[in-house]
């Protein structure tokens, strides 16, 4: 299944990687070996911006590496881009670092955690799989053009999500796209598994880490930080306590 922009040209990224032997490519974050094109319907995860995929993409025979097609091909930048057009978006291979939560993509909202588009003015970013969405989009499971919604009717003012998609029948974070002929809505998140094969691989429910689980490593990571690493042995434990405290309505355990 392919998602295609609807009435604008195709967001493709041009071959930025020197060409070898016609499917196989030389990528600078794998030098030492020549990466082939393969088709498979396995689940793996990419090396260049950490987030998984299936079907179509580049891989190592002699190693266990692998790329999006379009991570492989992705240029040093993008002009105009239809969701973020006010200024030039950089590529980056590595994560914006610092701070205790991780950064996000400002189009899907899920961790950025490898290579991104990142614009040096405002701080905008996004994965390289989200770069091929649009603000119109056609796709394989409704038969309406979707337009993608306004941040500020898709946040109302009390901070909760409205939208339930309808792909994933959740609420989330993340940009929304709705269609304008019969109410339907779809999760950038969930358009962006068009994408990167995981759909049309029949694969689902990659990556939902659980509340409890978040929660423990941002209050081990806090306990760590605060006393300066000399109770890290205890803290992914003082983490685990604290949260399920938490989530239960109570108060933080005493040390």
């Amino acid at each position: 299944m392919e998602l295609l922009p609807n009435n604008s040209p195709p967001i493709e990224f041009p071959t930025s990687p020197q060409l070898f032997l016609g499917e196989e490519i030389i990528h600078f974050s794998h030098p030492q070996h020549p990466l082939s094109q393969v088709d498979l319907p396995d689940l793996f995860t990419c090396a260049s911006c950490k987030e998984h995929g299936a079907g179509k993409h580049y891989t190592c025979p002699q190693c266990d590496f692998h790329l999006h097609d379009f991570c492989a091909l992705s240029p040093p930048a993008l002009k105009s881009h239809p969701l973020h057009f006010q200024h030039k978006l950089l590529f980056h291979s590595k994560p914006v670092k610092g701070g205790i939560l991780t950064p996000k993509c400002d189009v899907c909202a899920k961790p950025t955690k490898g290579s991104t588009f990142r614009c040096t003015a405002c701080g905008f970013q996004m994965h390289p799989c989200c770069a091929l969405l649009s603000t119109e989009i056609d796709v394989p499971t409704h038969p309406h053009t979707l337009e993608i919604l306004p941040q500020a009717v898709q946040y109302p003012s009390n901070g909760e999500y409205s939208f339930v998609c309808g792909e994933c029948n959740r609420k989330r974070s993340g940009r929304v796209y709705h269609c304008p002929v019969c109410g339907y809505h779809l999760h950038a998140v969930c358009a962006k598994n068009m994408i990167n094969g995981l759909q049309a691989n029949g694969i689902k429910g990659v990556g939902k880490p659980s509340m409890l689980g978040t929660a423990a490593k941002v209050a081990s990571q806090v306990v760590k930080e605060f006393f300066g690493g000399l109770i890290e042995g205890i803290g992914e434990e003082f983490g685990q306590a604290l949260a399920q405290n938490m989530t239960r309505g109570g108060h933080p355990p005493r040390a």
